[in-house]
């Protein structure tokens, strides 16, 4: 890299720990890199609401993606771009995890819907976007302006098994991803963290050559392509380590601050005192 302009991290799994902290450490790293005139954001899977938590400590300034990339919103959340399920998609993929006996989930940019208040990861989802749901009878009844499904499971292993095969069921009329170990992501067609980095670097006129990328996950892999440079976290699986250009320590070891403070910012100096 010649330069680095900008940091794009994933969220759950990376700049937070497993329990939902963002620690002092991150705080201070993001800081530096603010410090140094280096841009910060993020791309989450979370909804716009549940990345509210993030804005004051981070003092983030610039667009946030949410949904893996199927919207993008302002800092004080107002809507920049939004993109939806189609309504006959929501349908078909209510009816295929039912068929799977998977717990489902409905998302749009204000709301998040269940028919189990007592499900598998609810509870853990309300600490994580600080939200609770809206309980209804049956999600069939509320299936429009949905941004995001998600199929949820605490059996991981078969909820990997199921990702296949709805990603062969649904073809190109959405994206399936996992977002989780539990949670495996329905989203607009095209749909991508990759692709909302692309969205987010021609709004900010930044070369993607010159973006830093953190991720743990699948989903973060297309962010890794379309960047400069990508850092897997220590808790990330092998593949998703093979597909970055390093690995830092696991998220509960303050992995992210340590990418930022012995790869990041080194790496920017470097390049600054070569130009």
């Amino acid at each position: 890299m010649s330069k680095i302009s900008l940091v794009v991290s994933d969220v759950d799994g990376t700049l937070v720990t497993t329990d939902k902290v963002l620690t002092d450490r991150s705080r201070a790293a993001v800081a530096r890199l603010d410090a140094a005139g280096i841009g910060f954001s993020v791309i989450s899977s979370r909804p716009p609401f549940g990345l509210r938590m993030l804005i004051e400590p981070l003092r983030l300034r610039l667009p946030i993606g949410a949904f893996n990339g199927a919207a993008l919103v302002a800092p004080d959340l107002t809507l920049i771009d939004q993109r939806e399920l189609p309504v006959p998609v929501v349908r078909d993929s209510l009816a295929r995890f039912r068929s799977l006996s998977i717990d489902v989930w409905l998302f749009t940019t204000d709301r998040w819907l269940v028919e189990n208040a007592n499900g598998p990861y609810v509870g853990k989802e309300i600490m994580t976007i600080h939200a609770d749901p809206t309980v209804v009878d049956d999600l069939l009844g509320h299936v429009d302006a949905v941004s995001k499904l998600v199929g949820v499971s605490d059996d991981f292993a078969r909820l990997a098994g199921c990702e296949p095969v709805m990603r062969d069921a649904l073809g190109d009329s959405a994206s399936v991803v996992r977002s989780q170990r539990y949670y495996l992501d329905v989203t607009p067609a095209n749909t991508s963290k990759g692709a909302a980095l692309a969205v987010l670097a021609r709004r900010l006129g930044v070369p993607t050559g010159e973006i830093v990328t953190l991720g743990d996950m699948e989903n973060d892999v297309s962010m890794f392509r379309n960047s400069g440079f990508s850092i897997a976290m220590g808790n990330a699986t092998d593949e998703v380590k093979r597909a970055a250009s390093a690995v830092t320590r696991a998220n509960d070891e303050d992995g992210f601050a340590e990418a930022i403070e012995r790869i990041v910012l080194p790496r920017a100096q470097a390049c600054a005192g070569a130009a």
